[in-house]
C-alpha cells in the first residue's frame, strides 16, 4: 500500500488531467500501475494474495495496522481522474473489495461526480 500512498502524496491522482499525468508525474503513474498489478495477481493455492488482502482491509478501523487516509481526499482525487484508466480501475477495485470505501462513496450526496 506504500504505492497507493505515493500516488496521493506525490500529487499523481487528482492533480492533473489523465493525459498530462504520465508526463508530469511519472512516479505517481508508475506507482499506481504497480499497485494495480500487485493487487490483481492470482492467489496461490494455500495463501491469498497479500496485496489484495491489504486493499480489502485498508482504511479499516478494526485493523490496528491499517493506515489512516482522508476519504474525502481519496474520493475527490478519484473522481477528478475518471478519464484515467488506472484511477478508474483503482476505484472499481476499492468499491468492490473494500466495504469502508464503498460505504463512504454511497453516503456521499455528490456521487454523480463519479458517474
Amino acid at each position: 500500500l506504500a504505492g497507493l500512498w505515493t500516488v496521493f502524496t506525490l500529487g499523481g491522482v487528482g492533480s492533473k488531467a489523465a493525459p498530462q499525468l504520465e508526463h508530469c508525474s511519472p512516479l505517481a503513474n508508475q506507482s499506481l500501475l504497480l499497485l494495480l498489478v500487485l493487487a490483481n495477481l492470482t492467489d496461490a493455492p494455500d495463501t491469498p494474495n497479500p496485496y489484495r488482502q491489504a486493499i480489502i482491509t485498508a482504511f479499516s478501523s478494526s485493523n490496528p495496522h491499517a493506515f489512516q487516509i482522508n476519504f474525502n481526499s481519496l474520493y475527490t482525487a478519484l473522481s477528478e481522474q475518471q478519464k484515467s484508466d488506472q484511477a478508474t480501475l483503482l476505484l472499481y477495485m476499492l468499491l468492490h473489495q473494500n466495504g469502508n470505501v464503498r460505504t463512504y462513496v454511497l453516503a456521499r450526496t455528490d456521487i454523480e461526480n463519479l458517474v
